[in-house]
């Protein structure tokens, strides 16, 4: 194991943000959070407040700290059509602001949170990391401008810059979102259903999100400066999904297909050579992850367990 260090970790009180704090101090690491909400634990230091502020930055990420995980932003594409410029100051101006704060404090490695939307619509082609960036919303062209800064440094400075791109995440903890996974978990705990694009025949890559905690305590602690992307074993179906869903939860979850929107796209393969070749792979089944998720909305959600009949 690497010596401890003390890595500070923005975004720390979000979904992915708490089970990367556990991972590292499971790893034994030294953590400093940075949010908008006090971290949910006394363990953890915590800098409550607004990065876009450098009294907050500076706060956070003092002369002591060895690494940053950066997962502060804005991460709703449909928020990013409707405010791109505040997308742009939250997501390309705080790291752009972060990155030169770590410079000056002689921090030795920046990791952050990437996005496959990075490369826009490949259409069946799977993904790597080699893609043209050709990123189709603001949030996109904002995850794209942070790699490129960080990989400036990284050249210039020597600043180790490893940047997760990461597919869909899912888990316990992310009851409150609205992407496929916790809508299909509140449709079994509602009794209701999901719509679903089209005939569901178009693929997706699902993580968990205890998988994508261990790939960041990983390239926190070794993994060299560009992209990597962080993906599932394999690529399902919505289709499977649902199905996947309904078995782990025991309820029927009807679906209504409807007609697609425009910029659905029809595939989201990945290839995650680059991230096996490190060390990593994702571990948690479908079905596992998924029974993982409807536990935390049971426990969250006494009403969840009556419809579930526990």
């Amino acid at each position: 194991m690497s010596a401890p260090l003390s890595v500070l970790v923005t975004g720390a009180s979000g979904f992915i943000g708490r089970h990367a704090v556990a991972a590292l101090h499971a790893a034994g690491h030294r953590v400093v959070a940075a949010d908008l909400r006090p971290f949910p634990g006394a363990a953890v230091e915590t800098v409550v407040g607004d990065l876009r502020e450098a009294r907050v930055r500076e706060a956070a990420l003092t002369a002591g700290v060895d690494a940053v995980l950066h997962l502060a932003a804005m991460t709703s594409v449909l928020g990013s059509l409707e405010a791109p410029a505040r997308v742009h100051e939250v997501n390309v101006e705080v790291t752009a602001a972060l990155v030169e704060l770590a410079r000056v404090r002689g921090v030795g490695a920046f990791a952050m949170a990437s996005t496959n939307a990075v490369v826009g619509d490949v259409g069946d082609a799977t993904i790597v990391e080699g893609a043209a960036l050709a990123p189709l919303t603001p949030y996109g062209a904002t995850k794209a401008a942070g790699e490129m800064l960080l990989l400036g440094y990284s050249g210039a400075y020597g600043l180790r810059a490893p940047l997760l791109r990461l597919t869909n995440v899912y888990g316990a903890g992310m009851a409150h979102k609205d992407s496929f996974v916790p809508r299909l978990m509140r449709a079994a705990s509602s009794g209701g259903g999901v719509q679903v694009y089209g005939d569901g025949e178009q693929r997706r890559d699902l993580v968990h999100v205890g998988d994508v905690a261990r790939a960041m305590v990983a390239a926190v602690t070794g993994w060299p400066s560009g992209p990597v992307i962080i993906g599932g074993a394999r690529s399902w179906t919505v289709n499977d999904i649902v199905a996947a869903a309904r078995r782990a939860t025991g309820a029927p979850i009807p679906v209504t297909h409807v007609a697609a929107v425009a910029g659905e796209m029809p595939a989201v393969v990945v290839d995650t050579a680059r991230a096996r070749s490190r060390g990593f792979s994702a571990t948690t089944s479908l079905d596992d992850g998924l029974r993982d998720a409807w536990a935390d909305l049971r426990a969250a959600s006494p009403a969840a367990a009556v419809a579930a009949g526990g």
